[in-house]
């Protein structure tokens, strides 16, 4: 099965991006739609996401077959990737195992290391969406309202309900794979699986007020992506994209235009 994807520009280097855990293409659409104007731009939905197929089996490694598939079926022999948070493990997976198909690495708020459970709210939030009973809400203010006993931060709330979406009969629904989600999120805490030093161009990008990427984790940075640096984007959480549009921009056009030196 192929993955969903709209391209947003046919000219320039090819460049893909991956969204995070909830989210979908559209979630990146200003930047992709700013970057298409010196990149072949190609915003993906991961599989369980968006508008791409849903399957049961959720891990790295064939999350990263899929983005594979895809490049294949466009005939795109390697390009250059952006991925934020699960998308950037996503990316980091295809680094570290088919690293001759990535061109330059930009890796958004997160590391490659296995996360615990209590470093991010995502089990509260799946815990919120299954709270949803279909049958009785009849607006996106409802859902939101039930939504605010399981997650406090209005930001998040909304992105999550980006997801709501209507049914053929009218009723809404959930247009991710909730139940996969779930019952694979250990595997999506986990760093990723290829072990083969990506040497080529890779950047981090932290949000300053985010703990996703911590000095700890500077030495797994490094053994994996040896000539890996760090930018950190003041006032800017981990969805520092949509915190800081203008200055994540800016540092995502310093790192891809640069020209690779001997």
């Amino acid at each position: 099965m192929q993955l969903n994807f709209r391209q947003y520009s046919e000219s320039g280097e090819p460049l893909f991006i991956l969204h995070g855990l909830f989210g979908s293409l559209g979630n990146w659409g200003a930047h992709s739609k700013f970057l298409s104007a010196h990149f072949s731009v190609l915003g993906v939905d991961l599989r369980n996401h968006g508008d791409s197929f849903h399957d049961f089996e959720l891990n790295y490694p064939v999350m990263a077959e899929d983005v594979l598939a895809l490049m294949d079926h466009l005939n795109i022999g390697s390009a250059s990737f952006i991925g934020h948070s699960m998308g950037g493990k996503v990316a980091m997976e295809l680094a570290l195992s088919v690293g001759e198909k990535i061109n330059k690495l930009m890796v958004v708020d997160i590391a490659p290391v296995a996360y615990p459970e209590t470093a991010d709210g995502h089990l509260k939030v799946i815990e919120g969406m299954k709270s949803l009973d279909f049958s009785e809400i009849s607006n996106r203010k409802e859902a939101e309202h039930i939504l605010e006993g399981f997650i406090e931060d209005s930001a998040t709330r909304k992105f999550v309900l980006t997801n709501l979406v209507r049914s053929d009969n009218g009723a809404y629904n959930w247009r991710l794979n909730l139940e996969s989600i779930e019952q694979n999120y250990n595997r999506l805490r986990e760093k990723p699986s290829g072990s083969i030093p990506f040497l080529k161009p890779c950047l981090f990008v932290k949000g300053a007020e985010s703990s996703y990427i911590q000095e700890q984790h500077k030495p797994e940075i490094l053994e994996l992506f040896p000539n890996a640096q760090v930018k950190i984007i003041m006032q800017a959480g981990h969805w520092l994209h949509a915190d800081k549009p203008q200055a994540f921009q800016k540092i995502a056009m310093d790192f891809l235009q640069t020209e690779e030196t001997a």
